[in-house]
Formats: C-alpha cells, structure tokens, sequence
C-alpha cells in the first residue's frame, strides 16, 4: 500500500508529506515547463490546443486573440507550486494550484513522450523510462491531489 501524501490537520490545512526528493523534482520541473512554454518549444502544443482544425484562418485568429492570454495562464498556472512547495501547510486553495500545475507539468511532459490515452507501460529499456517515470509519479500525485480535495467537499445533504 502507499503512503498518502496529504492529509489535514486539526485547523483543516493540508499537510503536504512530501520526501526531499518529491520537493526537489517539484521545485526543477516548473523552472524546465517555463522554459519551453517561453521558447515555443513543440511539446507545449498540448497547453494551447487546435480550436479550428479545418480553417487555418480562424485558427490564427484564433491564436493570435488567445495566444497571449493562454501563455500567461499556464505560466502562472505553476507559481503556486513555486511559491508554496516549502511549507508545511498549505490551504485548499494553495492545494488546487498545486493541481493547476501539476496538469501543466503533465501535459508537457506526456506530450515529450507522445503519451495517449492507449499508454500502458514503458519497456524497461526504453532510454525515457526515467522521464516516464516522473509523468507516472505527477500522474499519481495529482490523483492524490484531486482525493483530497475532494474530501473536503461538503458532504452530501448539507446543503438546504
């Protein structure tokens, strides 16, 4: 069985049980995704998808109205990672940043490895296998990280 990476304290703040080299990826991977996403680097395609795909006209209108907008939301779609990776506690809503930019990190990093939805597993030789590693491992994280919000959602029938 594995450990839960987060749990709430008595205040209802989450405690995020991260080991040093968890922290240490966490804190790389945002640096490396802000490099791509300002260069336009190929596996950023994924952060800014095809809205016409039959009218190459609309599609640069397209990108060239929400272009912009786009890349200044995955950008700071991962400071809140950044900013908080460190504490001990963070809040609910510190938690679904953490979300935001692990969906950032993921869809880089699946689109380096042309990961779809038929992925099942890595050949032990394959020489991404550590860069498979990781998408398996934010994979997990945000799957925790969407547990845990969820948990702190009301209950059902308290709402009147």
């Amino acid at each position: 069985m594995t450990r839960r990476r987060f749990s709430r304290d008595r205040h209802g703040r989450i405690r995020p049980g991260l080991e040093d080299p968890e922290r240490d990826l966490l804190r790389m991977l945002p640096q490396q995704a802000r490099e791509l996403v300002d260069h336009d680097d190929p596996s950023a395609q994924r952060l800014f998808p095809v809205a016409y795909t039959d009218d190459d006209a609309a599609q640069a209108d397209y990108h060239e109205m929400m272009g912009g907008s786009l890349l200044d939301h995955h950008q700071h779609a991962l400071d809140p990672l950044v900013s908080t990776i460190d504490e001990n506690t963070i809040d609910i809503d510190d938690l679904n940043g953490w979300m935001g930019a692990v969906e950032v990190l993921r869809l880089l990093l699946g689109t380096q490895l042309d990961v779809s939805e038929d992925f099942t597993e890595i050949d032990p030789g394959d020489p991404r296998v550590d860069q498979f590693t990781v998408y398996q491992y934010l994979s997990m994280l945000q799957n925790e990280i969407v547990d845990t919000l969820a948990a702190a959602l009301p209950r059902e029938g308290t709402f009147s």
